[in-house]
């Protein structure tokens, strides 16, 4: 007897899973650090994963 898998989860189709992103701002600070500044994903809320719907057993199309 096989064991059950979970499937894998859903990559999100707008950032293809790298959900967060470092951008420079162009310049350092006083102390010689690169300023940058994190932008997140606005589809995933930078999880990297899509929303999937819960599907209902039975259900017609």
């Amino acid at each position: 007897m096989t064991a059950r898998t979970t499937p894998p989860p859903r990559i999100c189709p707008n950032c293809d899973g790298f959900a967060s992103a470092a951008i420079t701002l162009g310049g350092r600070d006083w102390h010689g650090h690169l300023r940058t500044i994190t932008a997140h994903c606005p589809a995933c809320n930078g999880t990297g994963l899509a929303r999937t719907r819960p599907t209902r057993e039975g259900a017609r199309a």
